[in-house]
């Protein structure tokens, strides 16, 4: 049995996913690797390698909200894509996709509404936003691309339940990450459809 998966480490990595959980859910903190760094420290654990994946906080915050957000969750869960539809359907022209939180079904209600636009001209989707009268900020964040991180030029409006944030990639992206087998998960306008429908 290897250190990393000896019982002691097990349940640190747990303490600390259920703990990055909790921060995420009531805290406002999006960012995973925050959240866990942040937990571990309030737990006393310096050992970065006592910290959980991804998906150990996904699957703690999951629980979290079964357990303490019930009642609240599901019907903002709800609203939070209704608004990413509408801002989806507006922004049709430019290929939008849903991600992140509001996607997987993790949001709290901190989370941001995330879209991820595929188009040749971020011009053009600043001049839409321009016309329309949607005020707006601009910025950039990094996205691994093709195994690099590269900066994309982002543009955050403010929605009626949340803020949202508009990534924007070259249609070029899409096709890259499709051939290679990297699919994020996103989706279209469609697939946030069915899934309203279900819910």
């Amino acid at each position: 049995m290897t250190k990393d998966s000896s019982p002691q480490r097990r349940q640190m990595r747990e303490l600390i996913a259920q703990s990055a959980a909790r921060l995420i859910a009531e805290d406002g903190i999006q960012d995973y690797a925050a959240a866990k760094r942040k937990a571990a420290r309030q737990i006393g654990v310096p050992d970065s390698h006592s910290l959980p994946s991804n998906a150990e906080v996904e699957t703690a915050l999951r629980a979290y909200q079964e357990l303490y957000q019930k009642d609240e969750q599901p019907a903002r869960l709800k609203s939070l894509r209704q608004e990413a539809l509408t801002a989806m359907q507006l922004l049709e022209r430019f290929n939008p996709h849903l991600t992140g939180s509001v996607l997987s079904g993790t949001a709290t209600r901190h989370s941001d509404i995330n879209l991820q636009l595929f188009t040749d001209n971020v011009k053009e989707v600043e001049l839409f936003l321009l016309n329309s009268g949607m005020p707006y900020e601009t910025g950039e964040k990094r996205f691994r691309i093709n195994d690099e991180m590269l900066p994309v030029p982002t543009f955050t409006l403010q929605g009626e339940t949340a803020e949202i944030r508009l990534a924007v990639f070259g249609t070029d992206d899409l096709r890259k990450n499709a051939a290679a087998g990297k699919s994020p998960d996103r989706a279209k306008i469609r697939q946030v459809e069915a899934i309203l429908a279900i819910a």
